[in-house]
């Protein structure tokens, strides 16, 4: 499939910065690739998930309180239930040990039963009834939600059209990362937190999208601020409450300002005391739908605050609104975020000129992603013919999907994967989410993962897909010689998948 001059620079388009090219995108974007991405980028709308969408994130919570009420319900049942059949079962009566014994009684109804027969021995058993069925458990709500966003994400990921902008969308939810891990609440949460703070707001104004984070409900459970309370506030003063600075620290240090950016430990507590009363409405709430975000005024500490030398008056939920968009519009949070976006796109060492470039672009365009976004695909220096990065477990998995047009909507597939290779889904190890580096993921273990991951999908695949015209779909003309020969003797039609899926070429972008 001879397509042109920029055959590389589609391949490029892909790989790097999208999820992979399917069945005719590589000459579909040969004659403009940078076009190509920008065309998906500026498409109204893009990023949202409409069709067939999952429950919002307050419905699923309150799906959650709900399937707990019933849960605490049902042990108190059977808590109740044990305890007045053990207050009704009589207590065997005690034989004194002087008692003499009159010995077992031989009444017929007592009499051991006689030996069987050899006719009996050698009659036919009577066949067992056969044993009903139980209809299959319905898993619990959060799992439920959980899988419906994993199945609505994936759609999404495979119908993209170059998959730009949704690994903008990976990459945002990375950056602002919370993890199911902690609870069934953020179980059932982290799905919406993806689908409706970070969707809506990936191509517009990063102080949107900072306080749409900051605000939602997964965000506030998974750094614990539903439990900040001033400690000058009415609860803090008679409850023995106390100030959580877990949300005001990992957004100074991870969402804008960076590690080095200046601020200091005084900065993080005044800023965790703006944010107290920042809460989530739980189930008994009077105060608010349960499940949606919250401000609880008599737990936010009073007063005046002062940050990074400005001084914010006490506006309630707005003094915390107002000190996120002032760090949303810092210097250093324009120089971090540029330099996260070069790292995960481009090379593990971001280019210093490159980077200082974006950060004046996001500092000019006062933080338009879509236009820091498009300078970027524009510029020279992210198209460097270099493939510096390897691709993570998920770009790695969806890309072969994609290449091969092997494309099951049951998530069930997938998700294993990507745990075996260390990247479950919406599950970082802690908030600084999973690792753009490379060598997090080319560990020795790491490709050990990876190579079962692609010898199990070459064995799913193999009646979808014919190995050389995947190649062709996925590299174009860029294949080496060796890979090509290495897929055309390959011994059978899922080893050759295999060896494409493991190719340097194909793992590295």
């Amino acid at each position: 499939m001879a397509i042109g001059a920029n055959d590389a620079a589609a391949v490029t388009a892909f790989n790097r910065f999208g999820l992979g090219a399917r069945p005719g995108s590589l000459a579909e974007a040969a004659g403009d690739p940078r076009g190509f991405l920008l065309e998906e980028l500026w498409t109204a709308n893009v990023a949202l998930i409409r069709d067939r969408a999952p429950p919002s994130g307050t419905e699923a919570l309150q799906a959650y309180y709900l399937q707990q009420e019933r849960v605490r319900e049902e042990r108190a049942k059977m808590a109740a239930a044990a305890m007045q059949t053990a207050a009704l079962t009589p207590t065997p009566p005690v034989v004194s040990a002087m008692t003499p014994s009159r010995g077992p009684s031989l009444s017929p109804s007592s009499a051991p039963p006689m030996a069987p027969s050899a006719g009996s021995m050698m009659a036919e058993p009577a066949k067992p009834e056969p044993a009903t069925a139980e209809p299959p458990r319905k898993p619990p709500v959060q799992q439920a939600q959980f899988l419906a966003e994993a199945e609505a994400r994936l759609e999404k990921q495979l119908e993209a059209r170059a998959g730009l902008v949704e690994r903008l969308v990976a990459f945002w939810s990375n950056h602002f990362a919370v993890s199911v891990a902690k609870s069934g609440e953020l179980r059932a949460a982290a799905g919406p937190f993806e689908r409706e703070a970070i969707r809506p707001n990936v191509l517009g104004k990063f102080s949107t999208l900072l306080s749409a984070a900051e605000s939602h409900p997964a965000m506030i459970l998974f750094l614990d601020n539903q439990n900040s309370i001033g400690p000058n506030a009415a609860p803090g003063r008679f409850a023995g409450k106390g100030l959580n600075e877990n949300l005001a620290r990992e957004i100074m240090e991870l969402h804008t300002l960076g590690v080095g950016s200046g601020y200091t430990q005084a900065d993080v507590t005044e800023f965790a005391r703006a944010i107290t009363g920042w809460s989530v409405s739980g189930p008994n709430s009077e105060s608010g739908a349960p499940g949606a975000f919250a401000f609880t005024p008599n737990w936010h500490e009073p007063g005046a605050r002062k940050i990074l030398g400005r001084t914010y008056p006490d506006a309630g939920v707005e003094q915390g609104r107002a000190v996120l968009d002032d760090l949303a519009r810092h210097p250093a949070t324009a120089k971090h975020i540029a330099m996260k976006l070069v790292r995960h796109f481009v090379a593990d060492d971001p280019p210093s000129d490159l980077v200082a470039t974006l950060a004046r672009k996001f500092r000019d365009s006062d933080g338009d992603l879509a236009v820091v976004v498009s300078a970027f695909v524009s510029d020279d220096r992210a198209w460097t013919p270099q493939r510096n990065k390897i691709r993570t477990p998920l770009e790695f998995v969806v890309g072969a999907a994609r290449a091969t047009s092997f494309q099951p909507h049951d998530p069930g597939f997938y998700l294993p994967a990507l745990g075996l290779m260390g990247m479950p889904l919406w599950q970082p190890s802690g908030p600084n989410g999973f690792s753009d580096v490379s060598d997090s993921w080319a560990s020795p273990e790491g490709m050990k993962a990876r190579l079962d991951i692609a010898w199990a999908m070459g064995q799913r695949m193999r009646g979808a897909a014919e190995p050389l015209p995947a190649l062709k779909t996925a590299l174009g003309e860029t294949a080496s010689p060796d890979t090509v020969q290495t897929i055309e003797r390959a011994e059978s039609r899922e080893q050759a998948l295999a060896l494409l899926f493991m190719a340097p070429e194909f793992q590295r972008r």
